[in-house]
């Protein structure tokens, strides 16, 4: 069985760094709710790119420092 592909994320990290920065403070300024942004820092909910450039803006990083692809095994049994 294949692992599928994932995307992981530093908003967590980014956030503490911040100033302590709350999941809605980050969450009115890229316009989701909350819970959008628990699911995605969750990794449970992969963004839109443009949600993605969006997140990434507000902490002033390039996408790669906030989002990171992880690729799936490939391999099938």
């Amino acid at each position: 069985m294949a692992i599928k592909d994932r995307i992981e994320n530093n908003i967590r990290t980014l956030r503490f760094m911040a100033e302590e920065m709350t999941q809605m403070d980050l969450a009115e300024k890229v316009k989701v709710s909350r819970q959008t942004i628990v699911a995605i820092e969750k990794s449970k909910y992969s963004p839109s790119l443009e949600l993605a450039f969006k997140i990434a803006k507000v902490f002033e990083k390039p996408l790669e420092e906030v989002f990171q692809f992880i690729p799936g095994d490939s391999k099938k049994k």
